[in-house]
């Protein structure tokens, strides 16, 4: 379903204060559980429903009716809505299973005359419009929401962050932790030029789209196939996927979002055809980043060097590069491809991103049954303190132990009264002795590692490949920035210690080569 263009700018680059309607939202259930919808203010499919656009979740139903205009980050109710057959369009005389309900004495022939005819009612009431399906126009107004009892949501906005933990996963995808380094590392800024390749599910190209952006071109000014985009000022990124299904839907997606105008996602090979964004000369893309996530990402680097005419690298700066592997053998190919087109500073790094949680930990029998609070002994005293009472009450229990009950002075009690306080009432004392004690103080520190955390195992590989620089440009640099003049010694003082050293050892260096020169004039005897 795509979302109705307008002049309004991407949610992904900028969004207001609240919801509005015809805007992608992020419907947040828990922290692993996230709904993308688009919010409308009308049922375009006519699903039947009186309040109007109702999307369902497993915590209730929410009528985008309560959604749009509500403050992002806020806490929305569900709603009591119908979600059965009732209300919905051609439900009536329906069976158990869905199926039509045959008259007394109809023949075939007529039951399907009648499936037919009800059939192209239906589709003329679909084509009536939504407007004139709700009654709208007879003055009919939409049901007003009313409260569940339970069940809410949050109502977060579009961002590329967001947008990665809720979107549908086509490929594995390049996670918040990886893309978040990888834009850092090859300096990707507004203004970027930047080449992805291997788009997939469009994580990271939402996140580019971001990274590069510094203003929209201006509308309806289609790109010439001999501009260099890099003179407009304006950041791009150039996708590339393989998969001709992928590609079509992120490019869906792209329209959608608003970001069709800074990501050029073109459906090609560029392992076997290079970097040609469908019309476009390579030489006019003048691209200064470049993330590859390919199966083998050293064919695709004989296409990014600076010897070819048609090459997309941008001649007058520096080419920032990543490449995206999940095994050290693709590591290892591509570093020596890199090694042999001439890239520098050639690094691998690997992420292993883990949420640390800090906390107090309280251990001891005198904290036994509160939430949060190891109840083992604290020290061997405390278990062997345990163990004894333990022991003696199983012997009173048994009267084992008369001994026991004189040194306890309970002669001539019953056995009812000789037991010590029960495990309930010792727990309850325990809870009320809580009261007045800073709990967050007591203690001792300790921080465990989340045992999981959502991430893409990978290696990254990052280079640059330096300028090209001739003797014109030294000859301008020269002319630009003039090297100074340096100042001799004898007008700034004595020399330095350093400079003394220097010289005496020149001068006896040149001593010992005047007698070995002189050794070797003398005649032998």
């Amino acid at each position: 379903m795509a979302i109705p263009q307008s002049s309004r700018i991407s949610p992904f680059l900028q969004y207001g204060p609240t919801a509005e309607a015809d805007s992608l939202a992020i419907l947040h259930l828990r922290r692993d559980l996230l709904i993308p919808a688009v919010l409308r203010s009308q049922d375009d499919l006519n699903e039947g429903y009186d309040e109007g656009k109702v999307t369902n979740t497993r915590f209730g139903s929410f009528p985008h009716s309560t959604l749009i205009g509500t403050p992002w980050g806020s806490q929305v109710r569900a709603s009591a809505v119908d979600t059965g057959s009732r209300g919905r369009k051609g439900w009536e005389g329906k069976g158990k299973k869905g199926q039509k309900r045959k008259r007394e004495g109809q023949t075939p022939e007529e039951g399907i005359a009648e499936k037919k005819a009800k059939s192209e009612d239906l589709e003329r009431e679909a084509n009536v419009g939504n407007a004139e399906i709700l009654g709208q126009d007879a003055g009919v107004e939409t049901k007003v929401a009313v409260e569940a009892a339970s069940g809410f949501v949050h109502l977060l906005p579009a961002t590329p962050e967001i947008w990665t933990a809720s979107l549908p996963h086509r490929t594995q995808v390049v996670y918040t932790s990886d893309y978040s380094y990888i834009l850092h590392r090859i300096r990707a800024r507004p203004g970027t030029v930047l080449i992805e390749a291997g788009a997939g599910s469009g994580s990271f190209t939402h996140a580019a789209a971001r990274a590069v952006y510094n203003g929209s071109p201006s509308a309806g000014v289609e790109e010439s196939a001999t501009k260099v985009l890099r003179t407009d000022g304006h950041g791009k990124v150039y996708s590339f996927e393989f998969h001709e299904q992928r590609a079509q839907k992120l490019k869906e997606e792209l329209i959608e979002h608003g970001l069709d105008s800074i990501v050029k996602l073109t459906h090609q090979d560029v392992c076997q055809d290079g970097f040609h964004p469908g019309s476009t000369k390579t030489s006019s893309i003048a691209a200064n980043a470049i993330f590859l996530d390919l199966p083998a990402p050293w064919l695709a680097l004989k296409h990014l060097t600076r010897s070819d005419p048609s090459s997309p690298l941008d001649p007058t700066a520096s080419i920032y590069l990543c490449t995206f592997s999940p095994c050290i053998e693709q590591v290892q190919r591509t570093i020596t491809t890199l090694r042999q087109l001439g890239w520098l500073e050639i690094e691998m790094v690997e992420i292993a991103a883990k949420r640390i949680e800090v906390r107090r930990e309280r251990v001891g029998l005198q904290e036994e049954g509160l939430r949060g609070v190891n109840d083992s002994p604290a020290s061997v005293d405390e278990a062997l303190t345990r163990l004894r009472e333990v022991e003696r009450r199983w012997r009173i229990f048994h009267k084992e132990s008369a001994q026991d009950g004189k040194e306890a002075g309970m002669e001539g009690t019953p056995l009812s009264c000789t037991m010590q306080v029960s495990k309930p009432q010792r727990l309850e004392n325990i809870r009320n002795a809580l009261e007045g004690r800073k709990l967050y103080r007591e203690g001792r520190l300790v921080h465990k590692p989340e045992p999981e955390l959502k991430t893409h195992t990978s290696y990254l590989v990052f280079a640059i490949l330096p300028r090209d620089w001739t003797e014109e440009d030294e000859l301008q640099a020269h002319q630009q920035w003039p090297a100074k003049v340096e100042l001799s010694t004898q007008n700034i003082g004595p020399t330095s210690k350093r400079q003394r050293k220097r010289e005496a050892k020149a001068e006896a260096w040149g001593n010992k080569a005047s007698d070995i020169a002189g050794e070797s004039s003398k005649p032998d005897p």
